[in-house]
């Protein structure tokens, strides 16, 4: 079976003017399409994106307050770090080293007595169990958080 010779466009459309194109406009390249793809979306293209795609530009999703850097997140420490903390002391105040809140993960062995916001049930429990004291500043109920 043989093939047909097929002859070149350029040969084919002699004596056309756009060579089946239609306008000159039309067969220029990326060029005259303002870049290949998406470029140009966020530039040049950005009202035809908003018309056809609105979605397509902005932000989504929902971000909190403390990644937004608007609340200050809680800093939070285990019962086993505090007696490392210590080192001795009988008394420790966890504010001033920047936590807000006692976890009661670990064990703790030495009576400290531990100033912080917030403490956790089983943290206030192991603290007294060791023969330690819990204090909350300006004598305020304590919350979980």
């Amino acid at each position: 079976m043989m093939t047909q010779r097929k002859r070149k466009k350029s040969i084919k459309m002699r004596g056309s003017r756009t060579f089946g194109y239609g306008s000159h406009k039309k067969h220029r390249g990326a060029g005259s399409r303002g870049g290949r793809g998406n470029a140009g979306t966020k530039k040049h293209k950005k009202t035809l994106v908003m018309t056809t795609r609105p979605e397509h530009l902005g932000k989504r999703g929902f971000h909190s307050l403390t990644q937004r850097k608007i609340r200050k997140g809680k800093r939070s420490i285990n019962v086993c770090d505090i007696e490392r903390m210590a080192e001795g002391k009988k008394e420790i105040d966890l504010s001033k080293a920047g936590y807000d809140k006692v976890l009661g993960k670990g064990t703790i062995n030495s009576a400290i007595t531990v100033k912080a916001a917030y403490f956790t049930e089983s943290a206030r429990q192991k603290i007294e169990g060791a023969n330690g004291k819990v204090v909350v500043p300006g004598g305020r109920a304590n919350h979980d958080f």
